[in-house]
Formats: structure tokens, C-alpha cells, sequence
């Protein structure tokens, strides 16, 4: 209604403008006529009302160009620019401002965090379209467009898919949840750091546990894990508990047993066709392979959906034993000995390089060896008289070129009384001349050599394939004695070798040096 009385009184200026126009021309001739006439004072007044409808008649054109200017820039300023909202071809309303949905996205999906703490629920821009418009006086409604959003866009659920070797294995909420199940699988078999400037002797009566301080090269999965997220239906997300028990246990159903007359670890692990390794694991309060009648064991084994491979740099200190430089004397018979002045152990320093599988040892390499104190040899009068199969003190490397697989101590609740070796080379060698004091097979050590040096040590070689030697021979230091195999209870090719002084086992690498 105001544009249209705005147009009528531009019209009504325009015809007074015209009016005045018309006059001024008029007075104009008239005057011209007076001046010709010397009417000079009448011209003078005529004049001046000439100028008066002269500035007459421009107000009126002043006012046609002000009227003109205002009408348009009220039409400019009632002018607005809204945003029709369209969700999948569907108008939803209009919006003043295009972050009026970007806030609205946001605030949904802070509300659906909050309804569906266990599931990740979200909306998406997907499917919305903005279609600008610019017109006279035309208004948006923002409230009622959202609520109109609120009945046309749909919230999905998301969640992380757990792949193992190409199979799913699980869903969870969200990519963090999943990791935080990888770290908690990942942190059971890290390695605990032990009291800084610890010293590890080891020794049967020093070593209590497995290694020494552990430096975690590297951790990671044996499989290959892939995570994916997409679009799911809620109900198909895990509780992240029951998957960590499932990816740690292969949801396995436990294996009770009740030891019975007669039985023992071996036995038991024979009859099960199981290691003797998980029935230690499973119960390690079985301490020197003790069990009785009525002694329940658990001999579940795991099937673990993931497996976790650690590489550890061990440095541990061991002692050096001394040696002993005898001054011969051919009037004491072979085997005695005067001591003259005592030896010292020496101390080196040893780095192992371990590889693990869900904390279970798959490979040990002594990959450094650095002698740290010397050892101070001891000095001896010693008869010279004759005696077959007396060792010389001083023992070598049973086999050529050999890697150390385990190392002696503390293993699975029992004592590991010796190291485990493989080789290329296969034949097996007296560690000292001695004499062979049995040969045979038992079931934890299969076919076995026992030497006795008759100087108060023995050497124990174990799990051969073939045994050359026979109960009473004479060796000599270097001599071959067997073949390398895998008899008894062990896990593949190696030489599982002892030293003991007396009845008491020792670290073999007292004795043996690089």
C-alpha cells in the first residue's frame, strides 16, 4: 500500500513541475518585450518573479529525484536473501543463514552422543540442499524449519570394524575403543622394567627369573589388523570386554583335570597331547614337577584370534669361571692337585637378543659378549702320572658354530639346567676329555650322553638323534659323540647341553667363551 501512494505523489510532482515550467517561459517573452520597450524597472521586477518560479519548478524536479532515489532504496532495504531447505527433494522450510544447519548438525549430534553412550549415532549433510532466493519483504522461519528437519533427517549408527588376516572379528564403537583393545592385548606381554642398576649374576643359586633387564625393541601383531568404519545397525556393536576376551582366548572352553595314581607332568601332557610348557603356564604354582592325587590342573589350551610378537635386548652380567695353570709334577698321580694360589671368577657382560610370542620364548641369539672384569687364573701343582679320561679343566663349544636358542635358568616353574643349541653343522663333540658314564634314552631328555671328566665336572648332552658313544668309553676332548636331533621332550633340532660341578648344575657360559 506505501509503494503505491509513493507513486502518486511522484506523479502529482511531475505535473506541478510541468505547470511551472510553462509559466516561466511565459514571464520569459513578456519580459523580453518590457526590456524592449525600456520598461527597465518593470523588467526588473518581472524578473524576479521570473527567478521565483524558476526555483519553483526546480524543487519540483528536486523532489521528483528525491522520491524516485527513496522508493528505491526502501525496496532495496526490505529486500532479503533466505535459503530453501530441501532434504532428498523434499523442501523442509527456509533458513536465514546456511550455518544455521551447520550449528544444527553439530547440536544433533551432541544430543545423540548423550542418548547413545554405547553407540556412535550421527545425521549427515548428505541429502541436504540449500537453494539461495532474494525477494521483496520475504521472511524465513528458522524454528520451523528445524523442527521439519527433525521428522526428515535420519540418525545411522557407525562403528569400527575389526579385521584380522582379511576376517572380521568384531565391532565396536568407534576407532578409539578398538585401539584401546589392541594396547590392553599389546601391554600383557611388555616386559616389566626392573629396579635400575640391578645386577644379574646368573648362576643355579642367583638366577630367579627368566632374563635379565629387558629393553623392548619392538611390539606389534603376527597377523595383519585392518580397521574400517561404516555404517552398521546398533545391535551389531560389542561390548569391548567380551571382545578382548574373545581375540585373547579364541573363546576356548577350559580343560579340568584331576591328577590320578601314577601320573605325572610328562604323562599328562603325553596323554592330552599337549607341552609340558602350557600345563606350566596354566599352573604355575607346580614347583620341581611336584603334583598329587587330587591336584586339579588346568590344561586349557588358548587359541588366541591375535598374536603378540616382542623383540627384547637383554644384557645381563655373567661370571667368567678361572682357569687353573698347573705346574706338572710326574710323582703325583694324574688327578691330584696341590693348590698353590687361588683363582677369580671374571664378569662379562652378555646381550641376548629375544624373540617372544604371547610371552612365550621362540628364539634366543647371543648377539654381544663383552668381558668386563677378567678372570684371574688360579695356579695348581698337578701330578702327570697316566689317567685315561681326565679332562683338562678348560671345556669347549660341543658343537661348531653354535646359536644359543635358550639360555640356563628359571623356565615355565623349573630350572632350565643348561643351554639350548642348534648349528649347521650337526655333529656333536666332547666338551672335555672324560669318560662316558651313560648313554641311553629318557623321556625329558630322549637319547642323552652323560661325561665325567674325573675332575669333579660332567657334561650332560641331550635330545640326539644318534649316539656314537657307549657307557665306559675314554673321549677325548673334541671327540664326536652324536647327532643332533629332537628325542625326549623338545620342541625341534637342538642340543640341550649341561655342565655340572658335582651334583649341582651350572651356567655353561661360565665356561664357554666366543
Amino acid at each position: 500500500m506505501t509503494a503505491f501512494k509513493d507513486i502518486r505523489r511522484i506523479k502529482e510532482a511531475i505535473a506541478s513541475a510541468k505547470r511551472s515550467i510553462s509559466r516561466i517561459r511565459m514571464h520569459h517573452l513578456f519580459a523580453e518585450k518590457l526590456r524592449k520597450h525600456s520598461l527597465l524597472s518593470k523588467a526588473r521586477f518581472l524578473f524576479s518573479a521570473y527567478k521565483f518560479h524558476m526555483l519553483k519548478g526546480f524543487t519540483a524536479v528536486g523532489l521528483l529525484t528525491s522520491v524516485s532515489v527513496g522508493g528505491h532504496e526502501y525496496v532495496k532495504l526490505n529486500t532479503n536473501e533466505v535459503f530453501h531447505v530441501f532434504v532428498n527433494g523434499q523442501e523442509a522450510g527456509m533458513v536465514d543463514n546456511p550455518q544455521v544447519i551447520d550449528q544444527y548438525i553439530i547440536d544433533r549430534n551432541a544430543e545423540l552422543e548423550k542418548s547413545h553412550p554405547d553407540v556412535h549415532m550421527e545425521v549427515s549433510k548428505d541429502g541436504i540442499v540449500l537453494q539461495p532466493e532474494k525477494a521483496f519483504k520475504i521472511s524465513a522461519d528458522n524454528e520451523a524449519t528445524l523442527k521439519r528437519l527433525d521428522e526428515l533427517v535420519d540418525p545411522y549408527a557407525t562403528g569400527t570394524e575389526l579385521i584380522v588376516d582379511g576376517k572380521s572379528v568384531g565391532i565396536v564403537k568407534d576407532e578409539e575403543t578398538a585401539q584401546q583393545i589392541l594396547e590392553k592385548i599389546k601391554n600383557k606381554y611388555i616386559p616389566q622394567k626392573k629396579n635400575p642398576g640391578e645386577v644379574q649374576v646368573l648362576s643355579a643359586e642367583s638366577r630367579d627369573q627368566e632374563t635379565g633387564a629387558a629393553t623392548l625393541e619392538s611390539v606389534g601383531f603376527v597377523q595383519k589388523i585392518d580397521l574400517k568404519e561404516r555404517r552398521i545397525s546398533a545391535d551389531q556393536v560389542m561390548d569391548p570386554d567380551e571382545l578382548l576376551d574373545h581375540l585373547v582366548t579364541g573363546s576356548v572352553q577350559p580343560t579340568k583335570y584331576t591328577v590320578q595314581e601314577g601320573d605325572c607332568v610328562s604323562c599328562i601332557a603325553t596323554k592330552f597331547n599337549i607341552s609340558k610348557q602350557v600345563i606350566y603356564d596354566n599352573n604355575q604354582w607346580i614347583q620341581n614337577d611336584m603334583i598329587r592325587v587330587g591336584d586339579v590342573l588346568d590344561l586349557t589350551v588358548l587359541q588366541p584370534v591375535l598374536t603378540v610378537k616382542t623383540v627384547e635386548k637383554i644384557v645381563e652380567k655373567q661370571e667368567i669361571q678361572y682357569e687353573t695353570n698347573y705346574i706338572t709334577d710326574d710323582t703325583l698321580r694324574a688327578g691330584t692337585i696341590i693348590p698353590i694360589s687361588p683363582g677369580k671368577n671374571g664378569l662379562k657382560k652378555v646381550t641376548y637378543e629375544v624373540v617372544k610370542e604371547n610371552g612365550q620364548v621362540r628364539s634366543e641369539e647371543l648377539i654381544d659378549e663383552e668381558i668386563i672384569e677378567p678372570p684371574v687364573p688360579a695356579v695348581a701343582k698337578k701330578g702327570t702320572k697316566i689317567v685315561l679320561g681326565e679332562g683338562t679343566g678348560k671345556f669347549a663349544w660341543p658343537v661348531l658354530s653354535a646359536r644359543i636358542t635358550s639360555s640356563f635358568g628359571m623356565r615355565w616353574g623349573k630350572l632350565h639346567k643348561g643351554i639350548d643349541i642348534t648349528s649347521k653343522n650337526k655333529n656333536i663333540m666332547a666338551s672335555d676329555n672324560g669318560k662316558v658314564v651313560a648313554a641311553g634314552y629318557k623321556s625329558d631328555y630322549g637319547n642323552y650322553v652323560i661325561i665325567d671328566h674325573q675332575n669333579g665336572y660332567r657334561t650332560l648332552y641331550g635330545h640326539m638323534s644318534k649316539i656314537y658313544v657307549s657307557v665306559g668309553q675314554i673321549v677325548e676332548k673334541g671327540e664326536k659323540i652324536g647327532y643332533m636331533g629332537s628325542t625326549g621332550d623338545s620342541t625341534g633340532v637342538h642340543l640341550h647341553f649341561e655342565v655340572q660341578r658335582g651334583e649341582r648344575p651350572e651356567n655353561p657360559m661360565k665356561y664357554l667363551n666366543r
